[in-house]
């Protein structure tokens, strides 16, 4: 194997680690010349890939083109889809797949494999789905160093490695997501709105405005605004109102001695008791519960 162009671990799992909720169980990487072989390494029969055929793994892996072009199709994805560098590349256990490089460009490949209830639960909630495969995120040094990381943990096994870098495929998905979400979200009038409303909210919070007055004095409809609002934060405007109440409630509660009535009037609960509710609901613990455990 020549390790300037290529590098791969199958990594030993414990019942400790599958108790973690999620394993890594593979890390690599493959730089492939134009006109070169691919893939470069042969794999395990469970891994085994020759793209003409495609394949079906037992587990998930996040496949990153850094540099270079090729192809990708799989069963809920079909057609030959165009990958360019900056692609990432979302396999889903089960589900037939292809891809490679365009022989004219070759490509630069870094891959991880993983699996666990924690992936499963993100995917069932539709954070990824296999219609969506292919994210565009661009390149990114940061995930690049994070590939680099896991291979680097991976190789000296020390004890709890597998929490560690099993930790790092979720900061990879999370930033996978992230840009997925901001990318989606071009329109920066939008943004702008969205963020000048989040702003009046947390200036607001003891003075509160509803949210149709604050589409009102940003000069929007409330239903678009609503929308929108939601679209972008995953929450109504009426709940991260809410939200920032909670917040100060526990700024309140930690940084001064105002009693339980006078933090309730504060944030306009009609009452204490009104306040003790919401903040129980909310925490799972009373005001004065909370304040006791914070100090």
């Amino acid at each position: 194997m020549n390790k300037q162009n290529d590098q791969l671990r199958y990594l030993t799992i414990s019942n400790m680690d599958e108790d973690w909720g999620i394993v890594v169980t593979t890390v690599g990487y493959q730089f492939v010349p134009p006109k070169g072989r691919y893939p470069l390494s042969r794999h395990p029969e469970d891994y085994d890939f020759k793209p003409q055929n495609g394949r079906i793994l037992n587990e998930y892996q996040l496949v990153y083109i850094t540099k270079g072009s090729g192809y990708f199709s799989s069963q809920s994805c079909p057609g030959r889809q165009k990958i360019s560098t900056g692609t990432m590349i979302l396999l889903f256990p089960g589900e037939w797949h292809s891809y490679y490089p365009d022989p004219e460009t070759g490509w630069d490949e870094y891959w991880v494999g993983f699996r666990g209830p924690h992936i499963d639960r993100r995917v069932e909630k539709q954070f990824f789905n296999m219609k969506e495969p292919l994210h565009h995120i661009g390149l990114s040094a940061t995930i690049v160093g994070l590939y680099n990381d896991i291979l680097k943990l991976a190789s000296l096994e020390k004890a709890g490695y597998q929490q560690m870098i099993s930790s790092i495929v979720l900061h990879i998905l999370g930033s996978v997501y992230y840009k997925k979400r901001n990318i989606s979200f071009t329109n920066a009038y939008v943004v702008d709105k969205i963020n000048e409303a989040r702003i009046l909210m947390k200036e607001q919070t003891e003075h509160p405005l509803s949210p149709e007055e604050i589409a009102s004095r940003l000069g929007l409809g409330y239903s678009w605004f609503r929308r929108m609002f939601k679209e972008y934060t995953g929450v109504s405007p009426a709940q991260y109102q809410l939200q920032q109440k909670l917040l100060r409630a526990k700024e309140l509660l930690t940084t001064t001695s105002l009693n339980i009535s006078e933090i309730a009037y504060a944030l306009k609960f009609e009452n204490a008791s009104q306040f003790s509710t919401f903040f129980k609901k909310k925490e799972g613990l009373t005001p004065s519960k909370f304040r006791e455990r914070a100090h």
